[in-house]
């Protein structure tokens, strides 16, 4: 079955073989987009920074009246920033029309961008958007956006800025 030829060449190929698991093993693996540098200021440099009512969405976790804020039917292309340390959240091409009065999106920019965790409250189980930046909070993400990400991050237009494409 196997000639003298086949007999060298089996063991000549095991190692090349050997050779590239090994290679791709030890090569690293794609780098995943890194957060931006951490912003840290006290709470008190905050309170200087923002507005009350900013102040009072981004660091204490409040939430703005749905359908008369800023961002709501904001449709200029563009990129949406934090509202406290202007890191740069969603893309316009993102964001969508809920129903919910807020600004509504099916993605973040980047994955780095947005810290997601879960909170419980008298209303149950919710993921908090913060920004991974300065950790301030930017609303929620629920599970019943469009595809393809099925998410809705629902988003305070007080906790955001806005840059117009240029």
């Amino acid at each position: 079955m196997f000639g003298p030829r086949t007999r060298v060449a089996l063991p000549i190929l095991g190692v090349s073989v050997l050779g590239i698991l090994w290679k791709v093993a030890l090569e690293p693996a794609a780098t995943p987009a890194r957060p931006p540098p951490e912003v840290s200021r006290s709470e008190q440099e905050w309170r200087a920074i923002l507005s009350p009512e900013s102040f009072r969405v981004l660091r204490e976790k409040g939430t703005e009246p749905p359908y008369k804020n800023r961002f709501w039917r904001h449709r200029d292309p563009g990129v949406y920033l934090c509202g406290a340390c202007h890191a740069q959240l969603f893309d316009s091409t993102t964001k969508f029309e809920s129903g919910s009065g807020w600004p509504s999106f099916w993605k973040p920019r980047t994955e780095s961008a947005v810290i997601e965790e879960v909170e419980w409250s008298a209303m149950g189980r919710r993921v908090e958007v913060r920004c991974a930046r300065c950790h301030s909070h930017l609303g929620h993400v629920f599970e019943d956006g469009p595809r393809p990400t099925g998410k809705r991050y629902c988003m305070n237009s007080l906790a955001l800025d806005f840059e117009a494409e240029a």
